[in-house]
């Protein structure tokens, strides 16, 4: 649910996949926490050695047995159901409770309308990953702008040379104008689009209408194309989908950037201000958590969660002050969240979060391993709100973001780094 320093790759170690007799190894030597991630992780087959060819033993991966898992959506539904050691918190906006054991931690079921939910998943599908902002997509293709537009127009990003290879390709291609006022071009749509004040370093130039961009640790170029161009059908070029791209995307880093080898801030690169309007819902959602002031949202961390993503256990200590909370947004399919202690060792509490839901973990619970090891993607489990009639957000369909949600979990977490 909330976020670590995973290294930066197309798919950060945390996000894994397992079968159900793999996990089932080594069980007594595993931690409390580790336990617990395998009973509950989404299990579709059999896949150890020794079974890996025997289909018959499909049918013997258990249910997932969730009745222990904690939830506060029925405790404003049903007067009856009561969790012991659950308090909640009077003087709120919303319905807000705390973990006795765990003091710090704050749970706001449905504390996101419908409207609400389905704005910033746009947000963080079309907005979010736009250059400045860095993704796991950086590593490999460079800074790549307007991907969600790229994905719904269904072009390919094509691999082209840089230099005067570059040069020869567009003027092959008939291009009309130069090279340089391409570029030039480019850089000021960027500019104009990301923001008036940011600087833009010429050699992270951006992906935009066919304009090239320069790649990641290969130093290559990269630029989107449609699929039914003459240079696709006569290149060798390497390419890959927007869809598969759309897919593969895992995590965007707003305002600050966060330096993933490192596990650190570096505000050497460069970046936008959390936008005004999500830093001001974060301001009114940590208040159970701060005292006589105001949160201010420096950072956000944004996952993007698919039907077999899992989140490891994990501590967030990146912030300078750990007394501050993180609040976390989720958004699209149920899942299950894990809370444990300051070790590994000590058995976590698993609770259900389900899209509106918003978490927050401050002071102690900070300190706490906290993980997500099952996402509910199934139609009948997902509890995904009926947003069929949603209106467009700022021109965009709704039914293409809600398609993406149907199979996915987004979840924010916006952080005071000072």
């Amino acid at each position: 649910m909330l976020n670590c320093g995973a290294a930066i790759a197309s798919v950060p170690p945390f996000f894994r996949v397992m079968g159900y007799a793999d996990a089932q190894e080594g069980a007594f030597s595993r931690t409390a926490f580790r336990s617990t991630e395998k009973a509950y992780k989404r299990y579709t087959h059999v896949s150890s050695a020794k079974s890996r060819n025997q289909h018959s033993r499909r049918a013997q991966v258990p249910a997932t047995d969730v009745s222990k898992v904690l939830d506060f959506k029925k405790l404003g539904e049903d007067g009856e159901y009561n969790i012991e050691g659950v308090s909640r918190v009077e003087g709120s906006g919303w319905p807000v409770y705390t973990i006795d054991k765990h003091p710090g931690f704050y749970f706001i079921p449905e504390a996101l309308n419908k409207a609400e939910q389905l704005y910033w998943a746009t947000e963080c599908l079309t907005t979010f990953p736009q250059p400045p902002n860095r993704t796991n997509h950086n590593a490999m293709y460079g800074p790549i702008a307007n991907l969600w537009a790229a994905f719904q127009e269904n072009k390919i990003l094509v691999e082209v040379a840089s230099g005067k290879q570059e040069r020869d390709l567009i003027s092959n291609s008939a291009e009309t104008r130069s090279v340089d006022e391409k570029i030039s071009d480019s850089i000021e749509s960027v500019r104009a689009e990301v923001s008036d004040d940011i600087t833009v370093v010429e050699k992270n130039r951006f992906h935009d209408n066919g304009i090239t961009t320069s790649g990641g640790d290969g130093g290559n170029s990269w630029e989107f194309r449609d699929c039914s161009t003459d240079f696709l059908k006569t290149s060798s070029a390497k390419t890959v989908s927007s869809e598969t791209l759309v897919r593969k995307l895992r995590w965007a880093t707003v305002g600050i950037q966060f330096d993933w080898s490192k596990r650190a801030y570096n505000e050497a690169l460069p970046f936008q201000e959390i936008p005004p309007k999500l830093a001001d819902l974060a301001r009114r959602l940590a208040k159970p958590a701060m005292e006589n002031e105001d949160f201010k949202a420096e950072a956000a961390i944004v996952n993007f969660y698919g039907p077999d993503d899992m989140l490891g256990g994990h501590v967030d200590d990146m912030e300078a002050d750990m007394s501050k909370p993180i609040v976390s947004i989720s958004l699209g399919c149920k899942a299950i969240f894990l809370l444990g202690g300051t070790t590994r060792d000590e058995p976590p509490a698993a609770m259900f979060v389900r899209s509106g839901d918003v978490v927050l973990m401050a002071g102690p619970a900070r300190h706490c391993f906290h993980g997500v090891p099952r996402i509910f993607s199934e139609a009948k489990e997902s509890e995904l709100p009926d947003f069929t009639s949603m209106s467009d957000v700022d021109g965009i369909q709704p039914r293409s973001i809600v398609k993406y949600l149907e199979s996915s979990r987004i979840n924010v977490n916006i952080r005071q780094v000072h």
